[in-house]
């Protein structure tokens, strides 16, 4: 039998597509992440669940025994990469971790600010076999981390002024990363991926508008305000500070280009973002 593919962050929105991608291929599968009955919930026994955790190297040797292939993404929380994630990086080169799909950002060679160029360039000093997935921004990032402020305040609360974004869908990037973890061909090389169009934020408050038949407004505060606001309303620092310089890039034009390297990779038409908005609809219904 063929040595499971490892899947970091398996409850994530994308390692859960990740997963479920490469069971649908036949792969065997080792789902980690930080609650290990969470993991047998969501996948029951189609995978081997394994805890763990990039700041607790007990965790490392039972998560990469035996893997010659793994998706590999930063938790949001962790943002001092040189601590927190390289440790688990160097015991995976050193376990015999040959392959690494890395979900990172796109336009990260513009924005070296961001942790995720840190852990693409420490991948590549280790000499793994590396496809880093630059992506646009999640559309899943609305029913996940702006969920509530849709939700209850009926409106979308970031500064990104008048840029467009091209969104891509969770499932279409959980697609590419198990054809990729399944496909040499697609080794050594780094894929842009977003969906099949550019939407500023105002075309995409009016898209919730007509969706959830009540209006959604698109607030657009100045970058210092969205990071003094964020932290007020709950946000980490780290986490806030990482976010207001995504957003500070896109607003100056970061994630606007559209490519089709989601459709010549698995074969059709990325997820519309009004598709991802009626198949959601029920996480912003108050």
């Amino acid at each position: 039998m063929s040595a499971p593919i490892l899947v970091i962050g398996a409850l994530g929105n994308v390692g859960e597509e990740v997963v479920m991608e490469l069971l649908a291929k036949g792969k065997p599968v080792r789902a980690a992440d930080i609650d290990i009955e969470k993991i047998k919930e969501k996948f029951g026994t189609d995978v081997e669940a394994v805890f763990f955790d990039f700041t607790n190297p007990k965790t490392y040797p039972p998560t990469f025994r035996g893997i010659e292939k793994m998706f590999l993404m930063r938790p949001p929380h962790l943002a001092n990469i040189k601590r927190d994630m390289l440790p688990a990086i160097q015991a995976a080169r050193e376990a015999g971790i040959q392959q690494v799909v890395f979900l990172s950002l796109i336009g990260i060679e513009k924005a070296k600010f961001v942790p995720h160029y840190k852990v693409e360039q420490a991948l590549q000093e280790l000499n793994f076999e590396t496809s880093f997935l630059r992506c646009s921004f999640f559309m899943q990032n609305l029913n996940t981390t702006h969920r509530k402020e849709i939700q209850e305040r009926n409106e979308i609360f970031v500064p990104v002024g008048n840029a467009k974004t091209s969104f891509v869908d969770v499932r279409d990037i959980g697609a590419v990363a198990a054809t990729v973890l399944e496909n040499e061909s697609l080794l050594n090389k780094h894929y842009d991926l977003t969906g099949s169009e550019a939407l500023d934020y105002w075309q995409v408050a009016k898209i919730f508008s007509r969706a959830l038949n009540r209006e959604i407004a698109y607030r657009n505060p100045n970058p210092i305000y969205f990071f003094f606001e964020s932290i007020r309303r709950g946000a980490k620092f780290g986490f806030a500070l990482v976010t207001t310089g995504l957003y500070t890039s896109t607003r100056f034009g970061m994630a606007d280009a559209v490519t089709d390297e989601v459709e010549k990779i698995i074969g059709r038409k990325p997820i519309s973002f009004e598709q991802y908005i009626q198949e959601y609809k029920a996480y912003w219904l108050n």
